[in-house]
């Protein structure tokens, strides 16, 4: 499977989540349950192609975002739409759950 995910930084943060519906995933590498949904992100890069962008975003490297958003436990969801939080989801989720958060935004 090929996944569509850009990586997020500071400086791309705020152009990137500007498109129609964005999701972005904020994990860290040492937490395990970020690194369990990691696959289940990926593959909703591929399934929603041309209807989502997906984005991840280093909670340890990109300190000022992940403050300016006020993010206190990863994993967190973000959904996006026209640059304005839609939904959002913490913590370790099921395959469905983010799947119907994000039809829900369509």
């Amino acid at each position: 499977m090929i996944a569509y995910i850009t990586e997020l930084k500071n400086d791309n943060f705020k152009d990137f989540i500007s498109k129609d519906l964005t999701l972005v995933d904020i994990w860290a590498p040492w937490c395990n349950p970020c690194v369990l949904i990691s696959p289940i992100v990926d593959e909703i890069s591929s399934e929603y192609l041309g209807k989502l962008s997906v984005g991840k975003l280093n909670a340890d490297e990109n300190i000022e975002t992940v403050t300016e958003l006020g993010v206190r436990n990863i994993p967190t969801l973000l959904l996006y739409k026209d640059g304005e939080i839609v939904d959002k989801l913490v913590g370790s989720i099921s395959k469905q759950k983010l799947v119907d958060m994000i039809t829900n935004h369509l």
